[in-house]
């Protein structure tokens, strides 16, 4: 039986037809997931099933009856709950009142502005949602003292507040590592084999969209292109209907040559996160770094690249050793870092596309004190067609773009620079397979270029 079913799903911005004419719909008692390139409209058909945005044309069932989402709280009352990919938590309040904000139970006798919360029941109601799902924390624990699986778990509590029959799941695993998804994936079965709760997951994961689906819904350029069940779909399948062709994942034929030491790094050591770490680099090497996220990875990245102050070791740059105090003087060296967070360190969201490719290359670009305008968008375009980003123009607003496209400004503005060193900080995280195998023979090609690249990556 369809809990969910929508017809005709349209919607378009300046430029771009971001969803055209697509039909979804949700079984119940079924997990089902929702896959695509970046920019093949799955959020923005998410956010139009969910009440966030407001679609151009279609129409949306619930139970057979045409409803109308004029907000997400429209969609909430409906028994639509969802979990975005950036956890959307109060830091400072406890987990309870995360669960219940803005859903708080009152007292009763108390009416507009007199109403008092009920913190006994809102936290008896916490920790049994905590005890469904097996969390280990308790309701009154503040939020900024939790693991990102732990905030995870507030996030689907907050989503199980109002016995909600869907919850949309938008990359809900793209901070966890490898227990954190399996403890995920237990509650995401336990949810809907004991309580009937239907899930729409949606992960660029394509490994973890094989182990929970029972059935695959795939998009390509704005249109749903196929639904396959459990009994149709395989990694092979997915993938040629998502770009339609096969996708070489591991580029052959781009041959490297290492080269001199270029970096050098001695017992680098800063609090409790790095402790005595050393290593070499090489010209023309890709030279990689595993482990569990909070290992100390991204930490070490940040000491070389001056973004923290190391307290012991040494670091050797071309021979000599030197101190580096701020990522001014990392980029003046030659040191390029592409970070884990694009959205908060490596943009400037609600700047225009050539604005952000710029960015770090602005001291070449001027003449005196103004800025060769023709110059900048030349670099841009360039960039931008080198890289393949999908964009109207180079005018467009960054923060519209899809997130695979968000990525590749990213990278557009280091490689910009030219930089020698250039260190991939989680450059894959959130980007779709055809995009991830693009940023790898890109990689690879820096490498035989002569480029000395550090890549830390959790995706082995």
């Amino acid at each position: 039986m369809e809990i969910l079913k929508a017809v005709g799903m349209r919607k378009s911005f300046p430029g771009v037809v971001a969803v055209d004419r697509v039909d979804f719909e949700v079984y119940e008692n079924e997990i089902v997931s929702l896959v695509g390139e970046n920019g093949a409209g799955k959020s923005t058909l998410i956010k139009m099933l969910t009440g966030v945005l407001k679609p151009d044309e279609g129409r949306i069932y619930i139970n057979g009856k045409e409803v109308s989402f004029r907000n997400p709280l429209d969609a909430f009352k409906y028994g639509i709950s969802v979990i975005h990919q950036e956890l959307n938590l109060a830091p400072n309040l406890t987990v309870y009142e995360n669960v219940f904000l803005a859903n708080e139970i009152t007292k009763t006798g108390k009416k507009g502005i007199f109403r008092r919360s009920n913190d006994d029941d809102m936290y008896r109601k916490t920790q049994e949602i905590l005890d469904m799902l097996g969390a280990n924390f308790p309701p009154n624990a503040y939020v900024k003292d939790l693991s990102t699986a732990q905030m995870q778990m507030v996030e689907i509590s907050k989503a199980l507040v109002k016995n909600p029959r869907i919850i949309f799941m938008d990359e809900p695993t793209s901070s966890l590592t490898v227990s954190e998804v399996k403890i995920l994936f237990d509650i995401i079965r336990r949810l809907k084999e004991e309580h009937g709760i239907s899930i729409v997951f949606v992960s660029h994961r394509l490994e973890e969209v094989l182990e929970i689906s029972d059935r695959v819904v795939i998009m390509r350029d704005g249109k749903r292109v196929a639904s396959l069940t459990r009994e149709e779909f395989d990694i092979d399948v997915i993938i040629r209907h998502m770009v339609g062709r096969n996708v070489e994942f591991f580029p052959h034929g781009i041959e490297t040559k290492p080269g001199e030491v270029i970096l050098k790094v001695e017992n680098l050591r800063w609090k409790d996160k790095v402790k005595g770490v050393s290593f070499e680099l090489r010209k023309g090497e890709v030279l990689g770094f595993a482990g569990l996220v909070g290992s100390g990875r991204t930490e070490t990245m940040h000491l070389i690249f001056g973004a923290e102050k190391k307290e012991g070791g040494r670091i050797i740059y071309k021979g000599r050793e030197v101190e580096i105090n701020s990522p001014k003087e990392a980029i003046a060296m030659g040191i390029g870092l592409i970070p884990e967070d694009r959205k908060l360190q490596g943009l400037v969201l609600k700047l225009a596309v050539r604005d952000n490719i710029v960015l770090p290359s602005l001291d070449k670009l001027r003449r005196g004190l103004i800025v060769d305008e023709r110059k900048s968008d030349r670099l841009a375009e360039d960039f931008v067609k080198r890289l393949n980003i999908k964009t109207p123009s180079i005018d467009k607003i960054t923060e519209t773009l899809s997130g695979g496209n968000q990525q590749k400004v990213v990278l557009a503005k280091w490689l910009a620079l030219n930089s020698d060193v250039l260190i991939f900080d989680e450059p894959t995280r959130g980007i779709d397979v055809a995009t991830k195998a693009e940023i790898h023979r890109m990689i690879r090609e820096l490498a035989a270029q002569g480029k000395a690249v550090i890549m830390i990556s959790s995706e082995l």
